[in-house]
């Protein structure tokens, strides 16, 4: 099932003592990157949501997860101060006030503010009652974001499909043109070389002139490119049905379509194959452009 790299998804669960919000938002990747952004009382569960996101959620693209949790009590440990990052965050608002010649209003309660500043003794027997709650929300906010990633892929199969039997039609075109042309180059290269043979008085080698006349209107034959094309085309739908991700093995395949399709277009001096080449060209690079958002 093909299914976007682009997605939002959102959810949030509340709690007698706090409440839980999670974004997941993603765009396209060669690879699985995965930021999570969190309060620093709960940097120990971002390997385990990165990881979590990952099986569950998506296997390449550049994943952001924004958790924000507004805590109703105080009673979550014994509070205490991160020292350092309270002394480097003091100094960045010194210096935003000296360099901008701003207001001198830093004082205890502006700077404690940034909730960062303060550090949370949270009891270790705590942390697996706290993954699982998390978990809980992020499992909701992922159901949402797999939904728009599945309805957005399907629009994209929908599009690429169309453009492929777009491609597909023009490859059909190409084919009846090429062979008249062929035939045609064929029997005026063959009317040439008689007439210059018996011009100069040179006899006619009958095999000899049929091989060599068979032999350069091969050149300009497309018929293996045309059965490769159709290949290509056979095994895009095959891909498209794929339980895991294929965006990778689509991209792959564009490329082998558009080496065929520049083939074409080098070996043929018709005019008419040459324009419905660069149509073809023009559909496929709209293809590539689909299939790089493709997981």
């Amino acid at each position: 099932m093909i299914k976007s790299m682009t997605a939002f998804g959102r959810a949030k669960l509340e709690g007698e003592d706090k409440d839980i919000t999670v974004e997941i938002k993603s765009v396209n990747s060669r690879y699985f990157d995965c930021s999570v952004k969190l309060p620093r009382a709960y940097i120990f569960l971002e390997e385990r949501i990165k990881s979590h996101v990952q099986h569950n959620a998506i296997a390449r693209g550049k994943v952001d997860v924004y958790i924000t949790v507004d805590d109703h009590t105080s009673g979550v440990g014994a509070v205490g101060i991160d020292e350092a990052f309270a002394e480097s965050y003091v100094a960045a608002l010194r210096t935003l006030r000296d360099r901008f010649s701003l207001k001198d209003d830093i004082s205890v309660m502006t700077v404690a503010q940034n909730r960062d500043i303060f550090t949370y003794d949270k009891p270790e027997e705590d942390l697996e009652a706290e993954w699982e709650r998390f978990r809980t929300v992020l499992d909701m906010a992922i159901a949402g974001y797999v939904q728009m990633r599945t309805v957005e892929g399907e629009k994209a199969a929908s599009d690429i499909t169309a453009k492929i039997e777009l491609v597909r039609s023009y490859a059909d075109t190409v084919e009846k043109i090429s062979h008249e042309d062929t035939v045609g180059y064929r029997d005026k290269l063959e009317a040439r070389l008689r007439n210059i043979l018996a011009d100069n008085a040179v006899a006619i080698d009958e095999n000899r002139l049929l091989t060599e006349c068979a032999v350069w209107a091969d050149k300009i034959a497309i018929d293996e490119e045309l059965v490769r094309l159709r290949s290509h085309f056979g095994a895009f739908y095959d891909i498209l049905a794929l339980p895991e991700p294929s965006g990778r093995k689509l991209d792959f395949l564009m490329q082998e379509l558009n080496r065929e399709t520049n083939t074409i277009g080098s070996k043929c001096n018709n005019a008419k194959i040459a324009r419905i080449v660069v149509d073809m060209k023009g559909e496929l690079e709209k293809i590539r452009e689909q299939v790089q958002n493709i997981e």
